[in-house]
């Protein structure tokens, strides 16, 4: 890549790690390397609890966290390192608004008749706090279970994101992952994410590089494009640790 990004944003799952599996610590090494240059954020629909399960036992304990920002919930809310992990800012809903996303999805469900998997692993809507997700095949499904559902409903999943947006026009609705459905207040997704990443760094979008599996049309990481800020689609873990390790070879 010739473009030498200011700063850089990263989906979790797809792009940092394979889907709710833990972020190999070979790529914590390289997060590591990448931050003692340039501020990074990590973005994902995952709450503040999955980020500690998933993506901080990966990272060495000399890695320069003033440079890091973590953004769950589709940047509902947004964490950064002083004394230890604080809220920069919390979007979590109302108990109106919980029961309102709640409803429109049971609707919506029955609505579409959505079939239902032999095998559910755990439950199907998480209440994130800042954020409602519907994951099809249950929140701690494996990734092979996911990759089954989705190879043959991955279109009534587009369906219904579109029939629950169609219930929640005051919210943002998108695809998340292999399987689930994130609703987030309005206008709080990635893209909201990304700016107030450049307010808190006082780095220009355009200076910046955002990195995801799910840039295409309706993916959740495709908000972002029309930010201004540069986007780089990879397909898993192994091209996304290829490019930082370009990445930092050319920031040394």
């Amino acid at each position: 890549m010739s473009f030498i990004p200011r700063a850089m944003v990263f989906d979790l799952d797809g792009t940092l790690a394979e889907s709710k599996q833990r972020v190999e610590a070979s790529m914590g090494l390289l997060l590591a390397e990448l931050l003692k240059h340039i501020p990074v954020a990590v973005m994902s629909g995952a709450g503040f609890p999955q980020f500690e399960k998933q993506f901080f036992p990966a990272l060495p304990e000399d890695a320069t966290l003033a440079n890091l920002y973590i953004f769950p919930t589709n940047a509902a809310s947004c964490f950064v390192y002083r004394n230890g992990w604080k809220p920069q800012y919390d979007h979590s809903y109302t108990e109106s608004e919980r029961t309102q996303v709640h409803r429109a999805i049971e609707e919506a469900l029955s609505e579409m008749s959505v079939p239902k998997p032999e095998t559910v692993y755990g439950i199907i809507v998480q209440d994130r706090g800042a954020q409602i997700t519907y994951s099809a095949v249950g929140q701690e499904a494996p990734v092979a279970a996911k990759q089954e559902w989705a190879a043959v409903h991955n279109s009534d999943r587009k369906k219904l994101r579109d029939l629950i947006a169609q219930k929640l026009p005051d919210f943002s609705v998108s695809t998340g992952g292999i399987t689930s459905i994130d609703v987030t207040p309005k206008g709080v997704n990635k893209a909201y994410g990304v700016q107030r990443f450049a307010e808190l760094t006082t780095i220009s979008l355009p200076e910046m590089l955002y990195v995801g599996d799910a840039l295409e049309e309706g993916g959740n990481d495709s908000v972002v494009i029309g930010t201004g800020i540069n986007t780089h689609d990879v397909f898993g873990p192994e091209e996304t640790a290829a490019l930082i390790q370009d990445i930092v070879s050319k920031l040394r």
